[in-house]
């Protein structure tokens, strides 16, 4: 329960500005005309700057946000369904607590852990908001076929841009961008409007978001490598992105033609097969230049075929898929282990040689090491490429590669510790909307943050609004704990005592509740919150006239939280303000009739 809270609901922020903000996705803008500088332009235009800025620090705000986060989600669903297959969701909720609770990342200090949803849509497409809610389209999944290394390649690469908080970067230097064109066109007049929107467009695609994909392609390689993915999944992704633009969607403006002359030249994303091309060369210096894939099917080490691989799918072919996922699991094996031994031939008890643990990773080497009988050829170029390491220094570049990988993430995570006071109230206090609104474990997620972070302030409240979010999440012991010792540490702060009355009244121990709640107003006889929590827990045990006697008190000390008064009670307390409430419920019920018949 936040120090400060007030008795009237946050007011949920319209998601409307998602779309001027533009969250950040995987397919393309559509196309413009010719080229300028509009960047060069609009630094020269007075006030630019201050947009800029201005625009950037309203995103970030919106993007720290735990009830714009909950009502991206919400809105996202309502607008486009919610995807009804429950087999998509299981999958995609494994991809991405995988990617959450085992990636290498850290959050900005002003960001808020991932949130996610599949909606309805037709569309092969994913999106990162400022919130850090990732929406991923039904027509994603189902055209990656559910396959959970291609996502956690498509969801990593999302998860970067909330990491890097593209949306709101990008919005903002589009925001320049305009303003320094539309002030000098109204100067000089020496364009028609219409052609300096497009112009603005495509230099906003080509300067300003086109580089951002890039930097979330190889983050997001190395995100979900570090999750324990297979390193070929981005590269086999793009691959079955490609081949579903081209021979299976059924959106027009989806369509990836097969001539190369006519692909989209003013995309706002890198081409298709570019992008493929770049996450194999990735898989490649993940297992330290060893492991190529050449034309799609043949698997090489050190430039020396292994094998070839074939379709394993009837309906399509999805040999170069094949493809990517076995050198994949030979990359990450050169990766994980600096000698042989690590690999763990052995006999396969067929009469052949196999290696490595039985996992999804290592589904598609093991097959095709099988259906080729190569796995004395394997283990003997594996022997091989480790004594060829001592010339070449592969397993050296590697190495200073990951330490410099490390390095970055350690000075990330050494500032997000060193986070300022007021950084850190901030994330306890997003910690308590989380558990206002019912959401336990992201609740916990940021508690986690506030107790690692260097500079503390009120170590007891500390502990109780860990507490609270503990109980919201089930876990009534370690809440009880948690309240107990934050009154122990602070017997002066009401908040504590209301935070456990929060926890008692969770574990259904109304009583211990409403005596925490009698030391809160001993503290201060004028908190309105005090009598809010024992109204509702006077009416949880059905004893009216003291409900509304509470809530009574609570409306002589807030007026302006009339709306947290049940109406039964509100009709007796104040006709006014029932009549008030009456009347914005019809007027919400009538927009609504006219949202849905238009």
């Amino acid at each position: 329960m936040r120090k400060q809270l007030s008795l009237i609901r946050y007011k949920i922020t319209s998601l409307c500005l998602s779309a001027l903000v533009g969250a950040a996705a995987l397919f393309p803008m559509a196309r413009a005309e010719a080229k300028v500088d509009p960047w060069a332009a609009a630094v020269q235009a007075l006030g630019v700057y201050a947009a800029y800025k201005s625009s950037l620090s309203s995103v970030l705000q919106l993007g720290n946000d735990p009830v714009a986060q909950v009502s991206s989600r919400r809105q996202d669903l309502q607008a486009n369904g919610k995807d009804s297959n429950d087999y998509d969701w299981t999958v995609v909720n494994g991809v991405m607590e995988q990617l959450v609770n085992r990636g290498d990342y850290v959050l900005k200090v002003n960001s808020l852990p991932f949130a996610w949803g599949i909606n309805d849509s037709n569309d092969f497409n994913a999106a990162c908001y400022p919130t850090n809610y990732i929406s991923i389209n039904r027509a994603l999944v189902r055209g990656l076929q559910c396959d959970e290394d291609e996502l956690a390649a498509v969801l990593a690469h999302e998860m970067i841009h909330g990491l890097r908080q593209h949306s709101a970067n990008n919005y903002a230097k589009a925001v320049a961008q305009y303003y320094g064109m539309a002030f000098i066109n109204a100067d000089t007049g020496s364009m028609d409007w219409n052609k300096l929107n497009a112009l603005a467009g495509y230099h906003i695609a080509q300067n300003v978001t086109m580089p951002t994909e890039d930097e979330a392609d190889e983050g997001g390689f190395y995100l979900m490598a570090s999750a324990g993915f297979n390193p070929g999944g981005g590269a086999a992704a793009m691959y079955r992105m490609g081949y579903y633009l081209t021979y299976e969607t059924q959106n027009v403006m989806e369509y990836q033609d097969l001539d190369p002359r006519r692909k989209e030249e003013y995309s706002d994303h890198p081409d298709t097969g570019l992008r493929e091309l770049k996450l194999a060369k990735l898989m490649t210096d993940y297992g330290a230049g060893h492991v190529t894939v050449v034309s799609r099917r043949d698997v090489c080490i050190d430039g020396e075929k292994l094998f070839s691989v074939d379709w394993t799918k009837d309906e399509y072919d999805n040999t170069a898929e094949n493809a990517y996922y076995a050198a994949g699991a030979l990359a990450k094996a050169f990766h994980d282990y600096d000698t042989i031994e690590g690999w763990q031939f052995r006999s396969d008890g067929k009469g052949g040689i196999t290696c490595l643990e039985d996992s999804r990773v290592n589904e598609a080497l093991h097959e095709f090491l099988q259906r080729t009988g190569t796995g004395a050829r394997l283990q003997e170029m594996v022997a091989k490429s480790y004594r060829l390491e001592k010339a070449t220094g592969a397993r050296a570049i590697l190495q200073a590669a990951e330490a410099k990988r490390r390095d970055e993430m350690a000075q990330e995570r050494a500032k997000s510790l060193a986070a300022s006071l007021k950084a850190v109230k901030k994330m306890r206090e997003n910690a308590d909307t989380y558990s206002d609104l019912g959401l336990g474990r992201e609740a916990l997620f940021q508690m986690a943050r506030v107790f690692a972070a260097e500079n503390q302030d009120n170590e007891a409240e500390n502990y109780a609004i860990r507490g609270r979010a503990k109980a919201v999440a089930g876990d009534y012991e370690g809440a009880l704990l948690d309240s107990d010792k934050a009154v122990s540490m602070d017997d002066k702060n009401l908040y504590n005592f209301l935070n456990r009355a929060d926890v008692h009244r969770m574990r259904g121990d109304r009583a211990a509740a409403l005596s925490d709640c009698e030391s809160a107003r001993a503290l201060d006889q004028k908190n309105p919150v005090t009598f809010l929590i024992m109204a509702q827990i006077y009416e949880e045990m059905g004893e009216e006239e003291k409900a509304l006697a509470s809530y009574k008190e609570l409306y002589r000390l807030q007026p302006k939280a009339f709306r947290r008064i049940p109406e039964e009670y509100l009709k007796v307390i104040s006709e006014k303000d029932y009549k008030a409430l009456q009347k914005e419920k019809e007027e919400k019920k009538k927009a609504k009739e006219e949202s849905e018949g238009s």
